[in-house]
Formats: structure tokens, sequence, C-alpha cells
């Protein structure tokens, strides 16, 4: 029998490190990235149809989502009925954009990785974590791991997947400045490529004050490149200090950019003093949650 409607929270990534080694033959550059996830994201939702595939774009980014062939969504969705040995199967798709696009948080990523989950079990195709990320490297960079949704140290250029350290709920900020920042843009500039990140990590994080210790040793090897491109995300980074942050950093290729914080009440008056500042900023008191 075919579900009824679907529906998956597509969660914001962050790169708590990202490391970047040299271009590859294929035109990528070998990574190092340290990713967890927060408890705020996109959502799609998914209703049974015919053969055809539709998408509808709603919420506070809808507008700026592109409803063409360069979709993740459709990309996602045309993935997986090629992949079914069934007649076509349709389903009609929306997509509410809650996360800025093009922002370093992989919103459209982790809108096609719950495109492909979603699809999986409403075409009934039972297909297995492994088999699913092999067609989310074939999307992007990013899709592998939120196909994985969870803690995890990625290299390659994202498709190898470890297991990352586990972890208790911890306060963070998101702000972003309101500038989308094109990922190939920021990777022309880079010139600094350690391709190594700290040392071994924990098996478990405690709290949010080991997570800033634990990251002091290492970066984001795009956040200079991204600066030089968006000098706001300077800008961001220094509100977010001035808040007390235990760590600020870059996600990503950015702009935007995540703070630590001790506990939930710190994060949230934090968020609320820097909208407060810069009204035109997003920014999201939330929580990692892997």
């Amino acid at each position: 029998m075919t579900p009824d409607r679907l529906e998956a929270l597509a969660r914001a990534k962050i790169n708590l490190f990202l490391h970047c080694g040299t271009r590859r033959s294929d035109g990528y550059h070998a990574l190092l990235s340290w990713v967890v996830f927060t408890a705020i994201g996109d959502k799609v939702v998914a209703d049974p149809a015919h053969a055809e595939i539709e998408l509808a774009v709603d919420g506070a980014f809808g507008h700026t989502v592109p409803l063409g062939s360069d979709n993740l969504v459709l990309a996602a969705a045309y993935a997986m009925q090629a992949e079914s040995s069934r007649p076509p199967q349709g389903a009609m798709l929306r997509l509410t954009k809650s996360l800025p696009v093009a922002s370093g948080v992989g919103g459209g990523s982790a809108d096609a990785a719950a495109t492909l989950h979603l699809m999986n079990e409403l075409w009934g195709m039972q297909l297995d974590g492994h088999r699913l990320i092999e067609i989310a490297a074939s999307l992007g960079s990013d899709v592998p791991v939120c196909v994985y949704n969870r803690s995890a140290v990625v290299s390659g250029r994202g498709e190898a997947i470890q297991p990352g350290p586990d972890m208790p709920a911890i306060p963070v900020v998101l702000v972003n400045p309101g500038v989308a920042l094109a990922t190939p843009d920021v990777f022309a500039r880079l010139d600094t490529r350690r391709g190594v990140g700290p040392a071994p990590l924990p098996t478990r994080i405690v709290d949010a004050g080991h997570l800033a210790a634990i990251l002091a040793a290492s970066g984001n090897d795009l956040e200079g490149p991204a600066l030089s491109l968006v000098p706001a995300i300077g800008e961001v980074l220094a509100a977010l200090k001035a808040q007390g942050a235990l760590l600020a950093r870059m996600s990503g290729s950015g702009a935007t950019c995540f703070a630590l914080f001790p506990d939930a009440l710190a994060a949230q008056n934090a968020a609320v003093a820097i909208k407060r500042a810069r009204t035109h900023w997003w920014v999201s008191a939330t929580k990692l949650d892997c």
C-alpha cells in the first residue's frame, strides 16, 4: 500500500571544523570536517501522486529557491524515480524553506537528503542507507552526510563518512548577515590547506565547554576566503564573541556563523541582543542535536 502524506525535517548542518587539502583530479578539494546537525531546518512534505513529480515552495526563504533543473529536491526525487524498478511513480512535494540559501548550513543538501528518505518510504523502495548515500553523492558533496544526519567526520570530497563523537544537546546561535555566498567563489580564493584536523576526537563530548576546548585546535580553512568576499562575516563573528560565546566560527563556505554557549538561556539572550542590533540579519538560537 502507498503511504499517506509523509514529512521530514531537513536539519541545518554545521561544520565544527573544516580543513581543505589539495585540489583533486576531479576538480574537488580533499576535505576533512566534523559535521553535526541542529534542531532547526526546512520541512519537506511528500504526498503520493501518479507518475508526475511536482514541487511547491513556501516559507520565509521560499522566494529564493530555484524551481528548475538545479533544484535539489527535484533532482533527488528524479534520482530515486530512476533508481526504482517499478513503473514511474509520482509525488507532490512541498518545501517550506526556513533556512537562508547559499549560507553554509547545507540547506539545499539537507532538503535533497530528506527527499531521498521520503521517496524511499513513499515508494516502498527499501533501499538501505549505504545505497542512499551513493545516490546522494551524485547530487552534491554535502548530501551524503545529510542523509547520514548525525555527528560524523567526513573526508574525500564529502562522501567518506565515519561516525563522529556523541554529544548532548549543546546550545548554539546561528547568524547569517543576509548575504548569499556561492561555494565555488569561496574555493576559488582558497590558499590555506591544512588537510588535517585536531588530535583524535573523543568518543563523547561532555558539554559546550568541552566541545569548545576540543575545537580550539582546529578551524575553518574557508573562513578567510569567505571573509574577503563578504566582510560582514567578520561583523557577525565579532557580534557573537561580544555576547560571551565560548567559540564562534563560520560554518561551511559561509556566510552563516555559529557560536557555542554554556546554556540555553545564554544562547537565547545572545540571539535577542544580536537581532535587536542587526534587524536585517537572520538569527536563530537552537541546539546541536546529534
